[in-house]
């Protein structure tokens, strides 16, 4: 990738995902409620739907770049003029090693973030420091592997994108489809992001957190917050890849 690639892809991916995050925020507060162990209205209800706001505001574009820049240098260095097969591969390939790159600046992000939607009378300074005092900077990536393994999964039932219109409209059918596959690792998440200093959640290991909610709340709480998310991660494909495309085109 020379420069000019390098250059376009960080600027369309920083302001596609900064576009996607604060325009549907509103529905990722309420999804994250609807996931809480202290349930939607002990969480907060639609009570201060932008706590957290300005955490995401920060992680937003460097996150979405980091994804796109890898995921772009990935494909330069995987490819392949083989069967399409293996052109498929080198996508979800790129695509795997970007959100393991992007998820450095996205978890740390996500926890402060998550912490303040269900607690929006506490400032996101406040949070950020009452983790980092309590827990230490590790206290900031509790949740990476799970976040890892969602985005993962997301990133595989992704199709190859070409034009503007195709990008946005596979982004927002493979969002809606992945984000229904991969709501109980989103709740785990949750679950495990928000989970008090020293509870078994705390750990960060999935299937405990998984097993924990099916046990106390069955099947319906593996899926808590499925419409919010499948309609959030659908607008956001729609409108993330579409925008990523276009801008990286007028760029180049």
């Amino acid at each position: 990738m020379d420069r000019r690639d390098f250059l376009a892809s960080l600027t369309a991916g920083g302001l596609a995902g900064m576009c996607v995050d604060l325009v549907l925020f509103p529905l990722d507060t309420v999804k994250t409620r609807l996931q809480s162990p202290q349930g939607f209205k002990k969480a907060g209800g639609f009570h201060g739907i932008y706590a957290g706001v300005p955490s995401t505001a920060v992680g937003s574009f460097p996150n979405a770049a980091a994804f796109f820049v890898t995921y772009e240098c990935m494909k330069a260095v995987l490819h392949t003029d083989a069967s399409p097969y293996l052109a498929s591969a080198t996508h979800m390939l790129a695509a795997s090693f970007g959100e393991v790159v992007a998820c450095l600046i996205r978890v740390p992000s996500e926890v402060v973030k998550q912490r303040a939607q269900v607690s929006p009378t506490s400032s996101t300074l406040r949070i950020l420091s009452n983790t980092v005092c309590e827990e230490g900077v590790l206290g900031l990536y509790r949740g990476y592997k799970s976040t890892v393994l969602r985005e993962d999964l997301w990133s595989w039932k992704q199709g190859h994108v070409v034009d503007s219109w195709q990008s946005a409209v596979c982004g927002a059918f493979a969002g809606g489809f992945a984000a229904a596959v991969t709501t109980p690792l989103d709740v785990a998440k949750t679950r495990i992001m928000l989970a008090k200093a020293g509870s078994r959640n705390a750990t960060g290991n999935v299937l405990p957190a998984l097993y924990g909610v099916w046990k106390t709340q069955g099947i319906p709480g593996l899926f808590a917050g499925v419409v919010p998310r499948m309609s959030a991660i659908s607008l956001g494909g729609f409108i993330f890849l579409g925008t990523y495309d276009k801008i990286r085109c007028l760029l180049l």
